[in-house]
């Protein structure tokens, strides 16, 4: 996978979460920057951890199906992506809205690993293609906890629309990240 491939699934990882992070910084009152600061890195710390279990996963599987892992990863990716768009096109409910008021630890990690589940399967699609699952890790995880940090800041003065439409970006560069690696592969 290439250095521009990797940052911009770093970054496609990270909608959900910093959609997740406009809503919580939305329902707080003038959040501070270490509030901002703390939940970027409990989210970062989470989806970087996801994948790299999803990729020991694909890795146990990647003997069997060698001959087809880049169509598994481009389905993989093909299907978060729209899952992101579904997402994303879906109106906010008032149960996600109290949920994103709360704040403690163990809400937050429970939050962060709900948005980290599409990480989780796109360590396993990584587990079929070339790349470093350390290095893809570390920048999924920093990538989040950017924008986890930046969410929570924006979200008291932009609220929550700009969310859904994170997400909906998110799931469009999965499905191009998943059309360069079926390219990639397929036209060798």
């Amino acid at each position: 996978m290439n250095p521009i491939s990797l940052i911009l699934l770093a970054f496609a990882m990270s909608t959900d979460a910093f959609a997740a992070a406009i809503g919580k910084g939305a329902s707080l009152h003038k959040p501070r920057f270490i509030d901002a600061l703390r939940t970027g890195l409990i989210f970062g710390v989470i989806e970087g951890i996801t994948p790299v279990i999803g990729w020991f996963i694909g890795q146990a599987a990647v003997g069997f199906v060698e001959e087809w892992d880049h169509w598994i990863a481009f389905v993989l990716l093909l299907l978060l992506g729209l899952h992101m768009i579904h997402a994303g096109l879906q109106p906010e409910t008032a149960e996600a809205t109290e949920k994103a008021k709360s704040h403690s630890f163990w809400v937050l990690a429970v939050t962060a690993f709900a948005t980290s589940i599409d990480a989780l399967a796109v360590g396993i699609g990584l587990a079929f293609v070339e790349v470093n699952i350390w290095v893809a890790a570390v920048a999924i995880g920093l990538a989040t906890m950017t924008m986890v940090t930046i969410g929570v800041l924006l979200g008291r003065v932009i609220g929550t629309a700009i969310g859904h439409k994170a997400e909906i970006i998110g799931g469009l560069v999965l499905i191009g990240v998943g059309a360069a690696i079926l390219y990639d592969h397929t036209m060798l």
